[in-house]
């Protein structure tokens, strides 16, 4: 018994030295810039995710980690709104994927939302368009069209649509995914919350009120069924929902709901990670 006892204190000492041992220099240099990238330090990570891109090109376009080094660095330019050195990073690690996994595998669908997500903050929706759509189709014949690792593409496609005024391409996608979140994650979920309120702004932008309150109304529910954790998306919905009833001219019953939101705002202000409310949708001609 004594002596497994101190075996197992050996091989707990010495088992560390030995994975460390076996790292590799592109290891060892990709996880130094990532750790530089979480905290900030993006010119240290740069120095260190160019040098494991230079390892990594010696292993040759069918190895993944060259995919992964130009993702890393395109990642950090992105972040630096570096936009044009990320969008030269992300092709290439695009077609690298093409060529070595095939254009239908999932690696290639998150390297085109990726290159989406880029386009997106430039305000080209030309190209972001169809790189989701490209990137839907591939997630929707791996998974399945409802299953919930289709979520995140569909929302970013949703709201492109909405950036458009492509009302009537965005409110099926946001069908799908409030299914797909009732579904997987149940009725009173928050992203159900989040889901009720992209669609209730749809149906408020076109004008179809009657559509859209009984949405707000069940977003509305379940953040304050949270309570004080709702926070900012309680406050969101409180505001959008007043909008609906100012232009339905319930006014009384808008200014208790932004009074509620203002005092909710007023405990915690919007963060630089929350989303900000909306601008008001203009009045449309008559309600449904």
């Amino acid at each position: 018994m004594p002596s497994r006892m101190i075996v197992s204190m050996l091989v707990a000492v010495l088992s560390p030295l030995s994975v460390f041992a076996q790292e590799t220099p592109w290891e060892i240099y990709t996880e130094e810039g990532r750790e530089a990238y979480s905290q900030h330090r993006y010119a240290e990570a740069e120095e260190s995710y160019l040098a494991a891109l230079k390892e990594a090109e010696q292993f040759g376009n069918e190895d993944s980690r060259l995919g992964t080094s130009l993702d890393n660095l395109a990642e950090l330019y992105y972040t630096q709104d570096r936009y044009t050195e990320a969008e030269v990073l992300y092709r290439r690690a695009l077609a690298i994927k093409e060529q070595a996994l095939g254009p239908e595998h999932l690696d290639v669908a998150k390297s085109l939302m990726k290159l989406a997500a880029l386009y997106r903050m430039q305000g080209k929706p030309a190209d972001t368009e169809p790189l989701y759509q490209r990137s839907l189709a591939i997630w929707e014949k791996t998974v399945g069209p409802e299953h919930p690792d289709v979520a995140n593409v569909l929302l970013n496609l949703g709201d492109v649509y909405v950036d458009q005024g492509k009302y009537a391409e965005a409110e099926p996608l946001y069908q799908r995914l409030l299914a797909i979140f009732e579904k997987a994650r149940g009725p009173e979920h928050p992203n159900v919350g989040t889901i009720l309120i992209n669609l209730g702004d749809i149906y408020l932008d076109q004008g179809k009120y009657a559509e859209a309150e009984p949405l707000y109304q069940r977003s509305l529910a379940i953040w304050e069924k949270l309570g004080a954790a709702a926070g900012p998306p309680l406050a969101m919905t409180l505001e959008n929902y007043a909008t609906l009833l100012r232009l339905l001219a319930r006014h009384a019953e808008a200014e208790k709901l932004e009074e509620r939101a203002k005092a909710i705002r007023a405990i915690r202000p919007p963060s630089a990670g929350d989303p900000p409310p909306p601008p008001p949708p203009a009045p449309a001609a008559a309600p449904n």
